[in-house]
């Protein structure tokens, strides 16, 4: 895949949602996981927008990214304090949401520094 990296980054973390998902019960499956894989969409959507945006409308996109990205990463805790999943896989999934959290903010930064 030839794309930015956090990009890619994301795109991983969204494979190990889904992975940790398919493990859900039905219960949960339809409710919580769908919408947690919605939000990790959301984010990489709005990342290849901001991506492909001219410099004025990077900002908003990311802004938008972070923002999704913060909502997946509070349903991932969720996941993790009704423990419906594998203590262990959620902390490596919350690892790779802060890095991608460091990386967005860093991208936000300099779009605003420029």
């Amino acid at each position: 895949m030839d794309s930015l990296p956090i990009i890619n980054r994301t795109y991983e973390a969204y494979k190990n949602l889904v992975d940790i998902n398919h493990k859900l019960n039905k219960r949960w499956l339809y409710s919580l996981g769908a919408s947690t894989e919605n939000s990790f969409l959301q984010t990489i959507e709005e990342l290849v927008m901001a991506k492909n945006a001219p410099k004025p409308l990077k900002g908003s996109y990311l802004i938008k990214a972070s923002a999704s990205l913060e909502v997946a990463t509070m349903k991932i805790r969720l996941l993790f304090d009704l423990q419906l999943v594998n203590e262990t896989r959620i902390f490596q999934l919350q690892n790779k949401l802060a890095e991608i959290g460091r990386m967005l903010g860093g991208w936000l930064k300099s779009t605003y520094s420029q």
